[in-house]
């Protein structure tokens, strides 16, 4: 077997880390994001976005606290993210998975480490809100984009409601098997988790250090990352 075979065979495709770990990862950082731009960008989310058209709502009638330059910013990056990451899929998507998952989460790191570079280094600009929330949510789009293409059952990363359905609807309690409880349940914690921790370290650290805590955990997938579910 030619070595190029090699690397992009099954075996090669197997290796590192499972989708399914990877993608609970990235709904821990998901989960950080919003934590960031809700409670450190002015009551908008970044990463989700079914929020963030209820929080437009909310700004379009005049509620205290929210912005609709804000909101719409970040709507129109994470579209336009969502579009250069199925651009991306298409172009990569009939090779390796592995390659294609780990160029996705490398752009993302760039990224989501720019933008804890802004938040170092100009804390206080009157840009960097504005440039912190359309960097964030045009990684979030890219990654959206590329999540879906992968198409693993109950791992949005970013979104619990068809989630949270699904772990209901389908449990014992409804007369279900439950088969999926135990992904699902992971998925909210993964969720939980990172709101926890990033709310956490946006009011004892600022912004610069949550960022950076994304950036570095979604490089480590980029390195780490198989093709395989």
């Amino acid at each position: 077997m030619s070595t190029e075979a090699e690397a992009t065979g099954p075996d090669s495709e197997s290796r590192g880390l499972r989708l399914v770990v990877v993608l609970l990862v990235l709904t821990v950082v998901s989960g950080l994001i919003d934590a960031v731009s809700y409670l450190g960008l002015g009551r908008v989310f970044t990463a989700n976005m079914t929020g963030n058209v209820v929080v437009l709502g909310f700004a379009a009638a005049g509620a205290p606290g929210f912005s609709v330059p804000h909101t719409l910013t970040s709507l129109a990056s994470f579209v336009l993210g969502a579009v250069a990451g199925g651009r991306l899929s298409r172009r990569l998507g009939g090779g390796s998975r592995r390659r294609w998952a780990r160029i996705t989460l490398a752009v993302e790191a760039v990224f989501l480490g720019a933008s804890s570079v802004v938040a170092f280094l100009a804390p206080d600009a009157t840009a960097t809100v504005y440039t912190l929330i359309a960097v964030t949510a045009f990684a979030m789009g890219l990654r959206n984009a590329t999540v879906r293409r992968l198409g693993v059952p109950d791992l949005t990363t970013t979104v619990l409601t068809m989630t949270l359905t699904g772990l209901a609807a389908d449990s014992r309690a409804a007369g279900g098997t439950g088969g999926r409880s135990p992904r699902r349940s992971a998925s909210v914690a993964a969720m939980a988790a990172g709101a926890v921790l990033g709310a956490w370290l946006v009011v004892h650290h600022g912004l610069g250090i949550p960022l950076l805590v994304a950036a570095v955990a979604v490089a480590a997938l980029a390195v780490s990352a198989s093709g395989r579910e």
